[in-house]
């Protein structure tokens, strides 16, 4: 297969992109969050959301999609508007949920879907991480020469950078989870979670320009 990619290009993608996930953000937060009061699935679900928005940003970036763009451009502020009334309602949805020790190893109401759609929508509110592709991928990459093969390497190597970080993340919140087993705590920490879904979504709000 032709590509311009060289093994050092590789790493340094993969390093770069697995040190910003490791990095504590909102999307940490947010898998934490939901893996802690819903169980490790709705962490791993989460992950797959905020993997699909970088996706999204990447495929930008690599094709130049200047209309696409564009339209995120003019149209970014409504997204992060959208994104964090979602998680505002996320953040209350947990609060007003029962204290069941059901809730401590997944099975309670919530979704997979709600808990994908919010790392979606936490990822592609994130005018930051648009930016961070932007100014970082051509620095790594020749966009001029680069080959269908190469971003398939390219997402590959996003899917693994991120994924290993949050998941790690996610799984951590869910064992910690399984040590509080009382109603109250699980009432608790269905109230810690909720408060931090409902500060990232009034963050996300405040400072959308």
């Amino acid at each position: 297969m032709q590509t311009s990619l060289t093994y050092n290009s590789i790493a340094a993608l993969f390093g770069v992109m697995a040190v910003a996930a490791f990095i504590p953000s909102a999307s940490t937060v947010a898998v934490s969050a939901r893996s802690a009061a819903y169980g490790f699935a709705h962490g791993v679900f989460a992950t797959i959301g905020i993997v699909l928005g970088d996706i999204v940003f990447i495929m930008l970036v690599i094709y130049g999609l200047s209309v696409l763009a564009l339209w995120m451009g003019s149209h970014f502020v409504f997204i992060k508007y959208l994104g964090g009334a979602y998680l505002i309602w996320l953040g209350i949805m947990l609060w007003r949920s029962p204290s069941r020790t059901e809730g401590v190893d997944g099975s309670s109401e919530s979704s997979l879907l709600t808990s994908f759609l919010t790392g979606l929508f936490i990822t592609l509110g994130d005018q930051k991480a648009i930016l961070f592709y932007f100014g970082f991928l051509p620095a790594f990459i020749d966009l001029s020469a680069i080959t269908i093969f190469d971003t398939g390497v390219i997402i590959l190597v996003a899917i693994i950078a991120i994924c290993v970080p949050k998941l790690s993340y996610a799984f951590m919140a869910d064992r910690a989870s399984m040590l509080l087993k009382t109603s109250k705590a699980i009432k608790a920490l269905n109230i810690v979670a909720g408060s931090v879904m409902i500060g990232v979504g009034i963050l996300l709000i405040v400072f959308s320009k």
